[in-house]
Protein backbone atom coordinates (compact mmCIF):
# COMPACT_ATOMS: atom_id res chain seq x y z
CA UNK A 1 0.00 0.00 0.00
CA UNK A 2 0.84 3.55 -0.73
CA UNK A 3 -0.03 7.30 -0.76
CA UNK A 4 1.12 9.49 -2.77
CA UNK A 5 -0.03 13.28 -3.46
CA UNK A 6 0.40 17.10 -2.95
CA UNK A 7 1.52 18.20 0.71
CA UNK A 8 -0.72 20.56 2.46
CA UNK A 9 0.97 21.51 5.11
CA UNK A 10 0.24 22.60 8.82
CA UNK A 11 1.70 23.12 12.19
CA UNK A 12 1.70 22.57 15.93
CA UNK A 13 -1.37 21.22 17.70
CA UNK A 14 -4.37 21.02 15.01
CA UNK A 15 -7.04 19.68 17.14
CA UNK A 16 -10.38 18.31 16.07
CA UNK A 17 -12.41 21.35 16.23
CA UNK A 18 -9.68 23.07 13.53
CA UNK A 19 -10.14 19.82 11.43
CA UNK A 20 -13.84 20.30 11.31
CA UNK A 21 -15.35 23.03 13.40
CA UNK A 22 -18.19 22.07 15.97
CA UNK A 23 -20.71 23.19 14.49
CA UNK A 24 -20.57 20.99 11.90
CA UNK A 25 -20.61 18.06 14.17
CA UNK A 26 -24.87 17.30 13.72
CA UNK A 27 -24.05 15.98 10.19
CA UNK A 28 -21.93 12.20 10.53
CA UNK A 29 -22.46 12.92 6.35
CA UNK A 30 -18.59 11.65 4.86
CA UNK A 31 -19.12 14.40 1.87
CA UNK A 32 -20.66 16.83 4.33
CA UNK A 33 -18.32 16.58 6.81
CA UNK A 34 -15.46 17.00 3.95
CA UNK A 35 -17.02 20.67 2.64
CA UNK A 36 -15.83 21.58 5.88
CA UNK A 37 -12.69 20.35 6.56
CA UNK A 38 -10.08 22.28 7.79
CA UNK A 39 -12.00 25.48 7.22
CA UNK A 40 -11.33 27.61 9.90
CA UNK A 41 -7.43 27.09 9.57
CA UNK A 42 -7.10 27.88 5.43
CA UNK A 43 -10.93 28.61 3.90
CA UNK A 44 -9.42 27.17 0.25
CA UNK A 45 -8.77 23.53 1.46
CA UNK A 46 -11.52 22.11 0.37
CA UNK A 47 -11.49 24.04 -2.66
CA UNK A 48 -7.91 22.52 -3.18
CA UNK A 49 -7.41 19.29 -1.59
CA UNK A 50 -7.11 16.46 -4.41
CA UNK A 51 -7.99 13.23 -4.28
CA UNK A 52 -4.74 11.56 -2.61
CA UNK A 53 -3.39 14.72 -1.30
CA UNK A 54 -1.38 14.45 1.93
CA UNK A 55 -1.60 16.34 4.91
CA UNK A 56 1.81 16.75 7.40
CA UNK A 57 1.15 18.41 10.67
CA UNK A 58 3.97 18.74 13.37
CA UNK A 59 3.37 17.87 17.04
CA UNK A 60 0.09 16.85 18.51
CA UNK A 61 -1.70 16.14 15.34
CA UNK A 62 -5.43 15.43 16.06
CA UNK A 63 -5.60 16.82 19.75
CA UNK A 64 -9.06 17.71 21.51
CA UNK A 65 -11.96 15.99 21.98
CA UNK A 66 -12.12 12.70 21.04
CA UNK A 67 -14.55 13.40 17.90
CA UNK A 68 -14.32 10.37 15.21
CA UNK A 69 -15.50 12.88 12.51
CA UNK A 70 -12.43 14.73 12.19
CA UNK A 71 -10.37 11.46 10.44
CA UNK A 72 -13.82 11.13 8.73
CA UNK A 73 -13.82 14.52 7.39
CA UNK A 74 -10.13 14.43 6.17
CA UNK A 75 -10.69 11.21 4.37
CA UNK A 76 -13.78 12.21 2.54
CA UNK A 77 -11.99 15.34 1.46
CA UNK A 78 -9.39 13.05 -0.54
CA UNK A 79 -6.71 12.78 1.82
CA UNK A 80 -4.85 9.75 1.27
CA UNK A 81 -2.39 10.16 4.85
CA UNK A 82 -1.69 12.59 7.42
CA UNK A 83 1.76 12.46 8.35
CA UNK A 84 3.21 14.20 11.70
CA UNK A 85 5.67 14.33 14.37
CA UNK A 86 3.19 13.01 16.34
CA UNK A 87 -0.57 12.33 17.04
CA UNK A 88 -3.01 12.81 19.74
CA UNK A 89 -3.84 8.92 20.97
CA UNK A 90 -7.40 9.06 20.39
CA UNK A 91 -7.23 10.69 16.96
CA UNK A 92 -4.33 7.60 15.69
CA UNK A 93 -6.53 5.41 17.02
CA UNK A 94 -9.87 6.63 15.34
CA UNK A 95 -7.94 6.92 12.19
CA UNK A 96 -7.32 3.50 11.98
CA UNK A 97 -10.85 2.47 12.17
CA UNK A 98 -12.14 4.55 9.54
CA UNK A 99 -9.09 3.53 7.54
CA UNK A 100 -7.16 6.50 7.32
CA UNK A 101 -2.96 6.03 7.01
CA UNK A 102 -1.46 8.07 9.75
CA UNK A 103 2.41 7.83 10.15
CA UNK A 104 4.57 9.51 12.79
CA UNK A 105 8.05 10.50 11.15
CA UNK A 106 9.50 13.83 13.17
CA UNK A 107 12.23 14.61 10.63
CA UNK A 108 9.47 14.34 7.36
CA UNK A 109 7.09 16.40 9.17
CA UNK A 110 9.80 19.35 9.76
CA UNK A 111 11.54 19.13 6.40
CA UNK A 112 8.24 18.68 3.88
CA UNK A 113 7.27 21.67 2.27
CA UNK A 114 3.39 22.51 1.49
CA UNK A 115 3.32 21.82 -2.07
CA UNK A 116 5.80 19.07 -2.27
CA UNK A 117 5.13 16.07 -4.04
CA UNK A 118 5.11 12.94 -1.43
CA UNK A 119 4.76 9.07 -1.61
CA UNK A 120 4.52 6.79 1.30
CA UNK A 121 4.97 3.07 1.41
CA UNK A 122 2.94 2.13 4.00
CA UNK A 123 5.42 -1.54 3.68
CA UNK A 124 8.56 0.15 4.30
CA UNK A 125 7.56 2.96 6.07
CA UNK A 126 9.70 4.70 3.66
CA UNK A 127 8.58 8.54 2.96
CA UNK A 128 9.98 10.41 -0.12
CA UNK A 129 9.78 13.75 -0.65
CA UNK A 130 9.64 13.62 -4.45
CA UNK A 131 9.89 17.66 -4.89
CA UNK A 132 13.09 16.84 -3.18
CA UNK A 133 14.31 13.83 -3.50
CA UNK A 134 14.70 13.49 0.26
CA UNK A 135 13.85 10.11 1.82
CA UNK A 136 12.47 9.51 5.67
CA UNK A 137 12.00 6.37 7.29
CA UNK A 138 9.32 5.86 9.35
CA UNK A 139 7.95 3.17 11.31
CA UNK A 140 5.80 0.77 8.60
CA UNK A 141 2.49 -0.62 9.25
CA UNK A 142 2.01 -3.74 10.95
CA UNK A 143 -0.06 -6.44 8.56
CA UNK A 144 -2.91 -6.26 10.89
CA UNK A 145 -3.11 -2.55 10.47
CA UNK A 146 -2.75 -3.00 6.99
CA UNK A 147 -5.71 -4.95 6.77
CA UNK A 148 -7.87 -2.85 8.68
CA UNK A 149 -6.80 0.57 6.29
CA UNK A 150 -7.14 -1.51 3.03
CA UNK A 151 -10.74 -2.96 4.41
CA UNK A 152 -11.47 0.77 4.29
CA UNK A 153 -11.88 0.75 8.26
CA UNK A 154 -12.18 -1.90 11.67
CA UNK A 155 -15.57 -2.47 11.05
CA UNK A 156 -15.47 -3.03 7.48
CA UNK A 157 -12.27 -5.78 7.95
CA UNK A 158 -14.55 -7.04 11.00
CA UNK A 159 -17.72 -7.51 8.58
CA UNK A 160 -15.35 -9.24 6.38
CA UNK A 161 -13.92 -11.82 8.46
Amino acid sequence: MEANGRVFKFGDNIDTDVIIPARYLNSSDPAELAAHCMEDIDKTFTQRVAKNDIIVGCKNFGCGSSREHAPIAIKAAGVSCVIAETFARIFYRNSINIGLPIVECPEASREINDGDEVEVNFDTGVILDKTTGKSYQAQPFPPFMQKIIAAGGLMNYVNSK
